[in-house]
């Protein structure tokens, strides 16, 4: 019975022209399998789960539903990229050790954009790729503003530096991530701010569009293969679903420390989002949505799983 009722739902699918049909079919087994392992990269308060739920929610799982091995990293939550990118290159290491395999392809969201870029620039016999998904490769204006109202030595900046050494602290040992005492919102701050990103673009610029707002950058830079997708929420700006807690507190709050006349996804500007081969970058996602955060509270737009899936049969297919 239960092979009959799916039988009526794949027909269905293929009747009203479903554009998921043929891709799940062909999934159902090695669809998403490539030659190197996929490790996933989360951005600012990055974790790979907590009691069982995952910064990339779902994302990992379908994944090795469809054939993939994927590793789900864990690096400093408040802490620059090239701090994080010095962890990543340890994880990969071990998760190298592990598998037997020579490289890895690293897909990264916001933060973890430019820690994967660092890895890939300081240990490219590592990396087969690095994919940006909502990268922040130029910086965010959110954190131009914290650096404005809390610099370093001012009462607002030790009080911000504090929560984030505790809050840091705990979440670290609730994740079982690494330096755990090294959390420090003033590096995450600095990181973050435009002004820093172009000197850390200066010194790791594969990939990155060569004019501000350039749409493509080098595909290939030794040896390393460059991607990028990104999105800017939905008809009304970053919210796309209004039932999502997510998009009413998070989202609007920082958007309004964005410039009106920039598109962004609610933290990123669409320009800082570009990398290497762009894929696509309107879609109707915020920067949480990308995650597939809170719990799947996506909207109506396409299924995020759906684009990391595809993503992984398009390195499939490139021999990676």
């Amino acid at each position: 019975m239960r092979k009959k009722i799916n039988a009526y739902l794949l027909g269905a699918a293929l009747l009203l022209g479903s554009p998921f049909a043929t891709e799940n079919a062909e999934a159902a087994s090695t669809y998403a399998k490539t030659r190197y392992p996929i490790v996933m990269v989360g951005g600012f308060m990055a974790f790979d789960s907590i009691l069982g739920i995952e910064y990339f929610y779902g994302v990992s799982d379908d994944l090795r539903k469809n054939g993939a091995t994927v590793y789900d990293s864990n690096v400093s939550k408040f802490q620059t990229s090239e701090f994080r990118g010095e962890e990543l290159i340890r994880q990969i290491e071990d998760y190298l050790a592990v598998t037997g395999a020579e490289k890895v392809n690293l897909i990264a969201h916001s933060q973890g954009a430019p820690t994967a870029r660092y890895v890939a620039a300081v240990r490219p016999d590592l990396i087969a790729s690095v994919t940006s998904v909502h990268g922040m490769n130029r910086g965010t204006p959110v954190a131009t503003f914290f650096g404005k109202v809390a610099p370093p030595g001012s009462m607002v900046g030790y009080a911000l530096e504090g929560i984030a050494k505790g809050f840091g602290y705990i979440f670290t040992l609730i994740t079982g991530g690494p330096n755990a005492g090294e959390q420090s919102a003033q590096a995450i701050i600095v990181g973050a701010d435009p002004e820093d990103a172009k000197r850390f673009n200066a010194l790791y610029p594969a990939g990155v569009p060569k004019t501000e707002c350039g749409k493509r950058g080098d595909a290939k830079v030794n040896g390393v293969s460059y991607w990028s997708w990104g999105g800017i929420g939905g008809y009304t700006g970053p919210i796309t679903n209004p039932m999502d807690p997510m998009d009413t507190l998070l989202i609007n709050f920082t958007s309004m420390l964005l410039p009106k006349y920039i598109k962004h996804d609610g933290v990123v500007p669409l320009c800082g989002q570009y990398l290497g081969t762009p894929i696509r970058h309107n879609y109707r996602h915020n920067h949480i949505d990308a995650m597939r955060h809170l719990f799947g509270m996506t909207g109506f737009a396409v299924d995020p799983k759906t684009l990391y899936r595809t993503h992984a049969n398009r390195l499939k297919k490139a021999g990676l």
